[in-house]
């Protein structure tokens, strides 16, 4: 079969393995060409390590440094009669094959990371394959739909401002096109419900269970992954429910790092930079100033992917010569480029002349596509899209 995008909104319904292999490619040729991390960590535990930061950053320990041990943990879909699965499916193969290549452990678990049958599998195989600690957690998972730890109700993340409708414009990637829309504000159960799905508090129940299990090492460090983003944005995402989720995040570092004082450990938040990634693509009226930003640090040479971020953030901010630069909240702040005032001052100004009719020239709505496209094995160099794809194959290959 011929594999063809097709996108649903914001929402992309097909992806292709070859392409995900060769965006797996592509960013371990990146990390092995880069400054390599010195003093890294060698056991890493990634839940939500199948895109995005997560699985970025799973590329940069293992392929850039380090040459960590990794186990990832990640909710994906294989191939079957149905379909031919997920992105993150088909990164988790591919990652695991280039890894064991390079003769290191890529232990891959697929399903629920919120339930406890899930944290007692990882612990398990630490324990008994893994060489019994781990020295670094990371924590990007990203979802919308989380079950209560008690009562197994279905919470729900919503992205609402608070108090006042807000209105703007978003871009329709399946249309190519501009689409106005207003967000009605978030009641005060859809607050709670976010801040209890994207905040801190499973990144502090699977920190909790991991120390009471006695598999954290001497020293253990944990990363979270986060967004501020300019003063513009802040009414959509700073202020909103999505805002209070991250500031219950952020708070969170702090009550692990209380908890990880026994083994002399410490959680930070990393404060990233606005890119497109699967979670990020939902954001109500967020993706015009992203399309700009673009144009902007790209003109400027600043402009980094996730793999970029999360290398230099290993390199420069974590294992440099001063461990860990944080600011003055103790934040880990990849936004920096972003933030610049110049920076800052031309995508601003470039927003203010998108229309629905010159959204794709103002700004580098070409580049923001692509990097969708590419999240799902699309429009990459050295992969023939013409060519046949076996399903039966396909069903084949093993996470």
């Amino acid at each position: 079969m011929i594999i063809e995008s097709k996108i649903d909104g914001v929402v992309a319904r097909t992806c292709h393995p070859l392409g995900c292999k060769q965006a797996v490619l592509d960013q371990i040729a990146f990390v092995e060409g880069a400054p390599q991390i010195t003093g890294g960590p060698k056991k890493v535990l990634i839940l939500g390590a199948s895109s995005g930061y997560g699985l970025a950053s799973r590329i940069s320990l293992a392929f850039g440094g380090c040459a960590a041990d990794t186990i990832g943990v990640s909710f994906e879909r294989g191939p079957s009669d149905k379909g031919i699965g997920t992105a993150g499916w088909y990164n988790n193969v591919f990652f695991r094959e280039e890894a064991e290549r390079k003769g290191l452990i890529a232990k891959n678990f697929v399903g629920d990371a919120f339930s406890p049958q899930m944290r007692a599998d990882v612990i398990d195989f630490i324990r008994t394959e893994f060489g019994g600690t781990v020295d670094m957690v990371i924590y990007s998972l990203a979802t919308g739909v989380r079950p209560d730890p008690e009562t197994g109700e279905r919470m729900r993340s919503t992205i609402k401002p608070l108090g006042e409708p807000v209105s703007g414009t978003t871009i329709n990637l399946e249309h190519d096109r501009l689409d106005e829309m207003t967000l009605p504000p978030a009641t005060e159960q859809e607050v709670q419900d976010t801040v209890r799905v994207m905040g801190g508090e499973d990144w502090r129940d699977w920190i909790s269970e991991l120390a009471d299990a006695g598999v954290l090492a001497k020293g253990c460090a944990t990363l979270a992954y986060s967004y501020v983003g300019p003063e513009f944005t802040y009414e959509i995402y700073h202020d909103g429910t999505l805002g209070h989720a991250k500031a219950h995040l952020h708070a969170t570092a702090d009550q692990i790092t209380e908890m990880l004082k026994p083994v002399g450990g410490q959680a930070h938040v990393a404060v990233c930079k606005a890119l497109v990634t699967k979670a990020s693509v939902f954001i109500p009226t967020f993706s015009p100033y992203i399309t700009v930003l673009f144009r902007v640090m790209k003109e400027k040479g600043l402009h980094e992917g996730c793999i970029e971020q999360m290398q230099r953030m290993f390199v420069e901010k974590i294992y440099g010569p001063e461990d860990y630069i944080v600011d003055e909240e103790n934040l880990l702040r990849l936004d920096d480029w972003e933030l610049r005032a110049d920076v800052q001052a031309e995508a601003k100004e470039l927003l203010s002349q998108i229309t629905p009719e010159n959204f794709a020239e103002i700004g580098d709505y070409a580049g923001y596509k692509q990097e969708f496209l590419a999240l799902n094995g699309f429009g990459l160099e050295n992969v023939d899209y013409t060519q046949e794809v076996d399903p039966e194959a396909l069903k084949g290959l093993q996470p």
